[in-house]
């Protein structure tokens, strides 16, 4: 229980930092949501300026007033990757990496507590931190457009908000493997967010030509569809499973590569 009320202590600041900023502007959204839904002509006509591979990259591919086209157009195609890799980078490679490059490490590792359940308490930690910003988001969209009379169905924000809740696992699992085989805070860094600056990369590109479409196989947005499940009531049970699979998949591995690093090296 020390080291689960440490871990709790610790990211603490990086819980309520993120939670106020995307809460307050999910918020904002929410009582906005009128304004869109009231001038849908408007909106419809100036987004028609745009090339459509710019309005699929950010979720735009119907009305703004769709409640799934609104919410993956201001939280789930930028906003939330953005905060769930913060959330990852911060929380997945603090408890080797950063620790150990601080002199810290050696501290807890020195008492009776074992390295797998040492990794194991920052693990759950980093599942709750993901889970409350994941409920911020959502609740903080939702209330703000109920607070305006916007229909909104929470059944099915609660949905995309467990959704988030996977997708930003899957993000925070390999950076805890990696920060255990790179003993690297910012190797780790660079390279979880160069794959998803490519990530997204690929899923524009895959927007572009019917022939680059296999690309989008390959991105994490390709399996966030939120505006089908708020929209169309569908569950993607395939992509749910492959972020359950990556982060927990990686959170094992991790568990047992650090049971066996040399820290020395």
């Amino acid at each position: 229980m020390t080291a689960f009320r440490l871990e709790l202590r610790r990211n603490r600041g990086l819980l309520i930092g993120l939670g106020i900023g995307f809460g307050a502007y999910a918020a904002l959204m929410g009582l906005m949501y009128p304004i869109m839904r009231e001038n849908d002509a408007l909106f419809e006509s100036y987004m028609e300026t745009f090339p459509k591979e710019f309005l699929a990259a950010f979720g735009m591919t119907g009305l703004l007033s769709d409640p799934g086209v609104f919410f993956t157009t201001y939280i789930g195609s930028w906003l939330w990757p953005i905060v769930a890799a913060a959330a990852g980078l911060l929380a997945g490679t603090r408890t080797v990496a950063a620790d150990l490059d601080r002199g810290f490490l050696d501290l807890p590792l020195s008492t009776p507590i074992s390295r797998t359940r040492y990794l194991g308490v920052s693990i759950v930690v980093q599942v709750l931190l993901m889970a409350a910003l994941a409920a911020i988001g959502v609740l903080a969209l939702w209330g703000g457009g109920a607070a305006v009379g916007a229909e909104f169905d929470l059944g099915r924000f609660a949905l995309a908000g467990v959704f988030s809740f996977a997708f930003g696992c899957a993000i925070a699992g390999p950076t805890t493997l990696l920060s255990v085989l790179t003993l690297s805070r910012s190797l780790t860094s660079g390279i979880v967010g160069g794959v998803l600056i490519l990530m997204y990369a690929l899923f524009i590109l895959s927007g572009i030509s019917a022939d680059w479409d296999w690309l989008g196989t390959l991105s994490a947005w390709n399996h966030f569809p939120t505006r089908e499940l708020i929209d169309d009531g569908v569950l993607p049970i395939g992509d749910l499973l492959l972020f359950a699979v990556i982060a927990v998949g990686t959170w094992v591995a991790a568990l047992v590569a650090f049971r066996r690093r040399d820290l020395a090296a």
